[in-house]
């Protein structure tokens, strides 16, 4: 990796500062990243609305696993902004069969459930290690930094959750007045018509909203730990100073 290629500034920071970071390069990258995002977010949003009919809690539950799907799109584009390049969708679909197809399986299987997904999917994505390196490498990064990783994806789960009760909410406070809304029903799951669908968008729209930060500041939490590892921030400053 050309690290005085980075469009970031490499320092020491706590992984804390680092998750910050990361969601000022979220910021930053806002219109490569949605747009990317939503052309393969939205399809599947839609589809898992069709589960409604079997259930009203599945369509929350479908998108929920396809969060880390999701966010192999998200690092596709922050990897590529954190050197400075802006993304089209042509970019992501000459790379689509590594970046939505590659590690399907693994993505929607057992690294599903990991509570600090967002640090560790780059090693997996961007490394290319076999799987037995993978791990290894995995081990090194988590080392002393596992409980800061914990604390970005509770922070964001706790964040996602009151956001979902916001934005429920809008619909009894701009509901017109003498206008009932039947909450028990949604609580136990027997809304009918538009009140049936009043929960799963509103986690969809949040999830579509948050979820880019949340990878970013893995990813940020991430390249710190490198920079941590193998000295990043000094060869920055080195090659800056002698043009090299």
């Amino acid at each position: 990796m050309r690290v005085d290629s980075l469009a970031l500034r490499l320092r020491p920071r706590t992984p804390m500062e680092a998750a910050d970071l990361g969601v000022r390069l979220c910021q930053r990258a806002a219109r490569s990243v949605y747009r990317c995002y939503l052309a393969v977010a939205l399809p599947a949003v839609a589809l898992s609305m069709a589960t409604l009919e079997i259930a009203a809690w599945l369509p929350p539950l479908v998108i929920w696993w396809l969060k880390p799907w999701f966010d192999r799109t998200i690092l596709f584009v922050l990897s590529r902004a954190a050197f400075g390049q802006e993304t089209t969708l042509s970019d992501l679909w000459q790379a689509q069969r590594s970046v939505l197809w590659g590690q399907l399986l693994s993505t929607l299987t057992w690294r599903r459930l990991s509570p600090w997904r967002a640090f560790t999917q780059p090693v997996y994505q961007l490394e290319g290690h076999p799987f037995g390196n993978a791990r290894k490498r995995v081990s090194q990064l988590r080392r002393m930094q596992t409980t800061q990783a914990l604390l970005v994806t509770s922070a964001y789960s706790a964040a996602e959750t009151m956001l979902s009760v916001a934005v429920v909410s809008l619909a009894f406070w701009l509901a017109p007045a003498g206008t009932e809304i039947p909450f028990a029903d949604l609580i136990e799951d027997r809304a009918t018509g538009a009140m049936a669908l009043l929960l799963p968008l509103a986690y969809a729209a949040v999830v579509l909203f948050l979820e880019p930060f949340y990878s970013a500041a893995g990813f940020a939490m991430y390249l710190n730990r490198r920079a941590e590892l193998e000295a990043w921030d000094i060869e920055q400053e080195l090659r800056r100073a002698f043009g090299q």
